[in-house]
């Protein structure tokens, strides 16, 4: 039986360590030639080693896979591009964009310096958004010269974001229900080209849950002998690789997974109505909502 991902190229960024690096193990191990991209820094961004990425690549070509090491900072334009330069050059294309890297540096917003703020919105969702431009450029002039292209985006957005707001990451949260919002956009503007774009909002243990305050004594629990780790970083890869496979129909998507669960999620909706044939007032709009 053909590995569900046979022949594809694959740009996975923050892959050198938890969620990510489970995304490129589990991808090579499906036949893809995988980017591993990592700029290997701390958990809040400072710093950089190669040691990471390589070591993920070496583990997969071990194993008998495909992968490459990249250490470009794709919190900006020039070091996305060369993420997606350095696919095209080693493998002959582009098929899929796994965009996973993220920091943290959580403070209450009353304490929040810039740089905090700037730091996390730049690795998240300009990083997104620099990978995705880039891809999206390639992926446009392959479809514009005649050629037929099957391709996939998987963004990494996160409960913090759309579902549970988390206090002391109002940085983190915003980036990452701007990502949900890059997602749905993207999916509408690429369809034209054949690429299809969704996200996952996962819970896991990684070195960020277990960084973070209220979460990290949960998820640094032993799990029983015998028993499924379903908090394992290695159980997001497989809805990640479903997503990226060219069976997959889903676009436009935001998938919430933790666990044993998988839900779609859906964003803001209508809950309450108020309705009026005459100019609003502020009595009048108190009259109507005010009981809400």
């Amino acid at each position: 039986m053909a590995a569900s991902l046979d022949g594809r190229v694959a740009v996975i960024t923050g892959a050198g360590r938890g969620i990510g690096r489970e995304h490129a193990l589990l991808f090579a191990a499906e036949g893809a030639r995988v980017v591993v991209n990592d700029l290997g820094g701390a958990n809040d961004g400072n710093g950089s080693d190669a040691g990471p990425a390589q070591d993920v690549v070496d583990e997969i070509t071990a194993a008998g896979g495909t992968a490459v090491a990249n250490t470009d900072n794709v919190a900006g334009w020039s070091g996305a591009a060369r993420v997606i330069e350095q696919a095209v050059a080693e493998f002959g294309g582009l098929d899929v964009v796994v965009n996973n890297a993220g920091i943290l540096r959580d403070a209450f917003i009353a304490g929040m310096d810039e740089s905090q703020w700037d730091a996390v919105i730049d690795v998240h969702l300009k990083g997104h958004a620099a990978v995705l431009h880039h891809a999206a450029a390639y992926w446009k002039a392959r479809s514009k010269a005649g050629e037929s292209v099957s391709a996939s985006v998987i963004n990494t957005a996160s409960a913090s974001g759309v579902t549970m707001p988390n206090a002391g990451q109002a940085n983190y949260g915003a980036a990452k229900a701007g990502i949900a919002a890059l997602t749905l956009v993207a999916a509408e503007e690429l369809e034209r080209y054949g690429v299809r774009v969704n996200a996952i909002a996962p819970i896991a243990r990684t070195r960020l849950t277990l960084a973070t305050p209220g979460m990290g004594a949960l998820f640094a629990q032993e799990v029983p002998e015998g028993e499924p780790d379903l908090l394992s970083p290695a159980n997001i890869a497989p809805l990640v690789a479903y997503l990226a496979s060219e069976k997959c129909p889903h676009t436009g998507q935001v998938f919430a997974v933790q666990g044993g669960s998988i839900q779609r999620l859906e964003g803001w909706t209508a809950t309450e109505t108020a309705e009026t044939d005459k100019e609003w007032t502020i009595d009048a709009v108190a009259d109507q909502i005010g009981d809400w």
